[in-house]
């Protein structure tokens, strides 16, 4: 089989996922906007630091969705993923406050990068540099993608 016909559905299919992701991204910035008034965000960091973690979040879905043969399986093995990761990234506890045996897990998570690139646009608080950030991010996606074609390719029949 060529390349391009496991990638180029799979990019189109996760698209539409991708472009929810970044337009729900902006909700609560909207929300902050109309009622709050905003403190200083670096977009240049804010806007690709959205993006990724919509693109992160959604390879993460593909991968699972392709792990598994029905869609409750899918469904019941994201929320393992899903919960823990919410509460291990740093969005709500700084990973440094997390405890010792958690936080190699927590650097684990892609959405910890994501969290910290979040924390320092819109705060000017993080603990990593956002290079770094982008770069685990992004090589992240790329991990994710390619794991999800390689289940297709072995337990799919196209």
């Amino acid at each position: 089989y060529h390349f391009g016909y496991f990638v180029d559905p799979s990019l189109a299919k996760t698209g539409g996922a991708i472009f929810f992701g970044v337009a729900n991204g902006f909700v609560p910035v909207l929300m902050a906007g109309i009622f709050l008034e905003l403190p200083p965000v670096e977009w240049h960091i804010f806007l690709p630091a959205v993006a990724l973690i919509a693109l992160a979040s959604t390879f993460l879905g593909l991968f699972i969705a392709v792990a598994v043969s029905e869609v409750f399986e899918a469904q019941t093995f994201s929320n393992f993923f899903r919960f823990p990761m919410i509460f291990l990234c740093g969005l709500f506890l700084p990973v440094n406050e997390l405890p010792l045996l958690l936080r190699p897990l927590s650097y684990a998570l892609p959405l910890t990068y994501g969290a910290d690139l979040l924390h320092g646009a819109l705060r000017g608080e993080h603990f990593l540099p956002f290079l770094l950030d982008f770069g685990v991010l992004a090589i992240s996606c790329a991990g994710l993608f390619a794991l999800s074609l390689y289940n297709i390719r072995r337990r799919w029949i196209l």
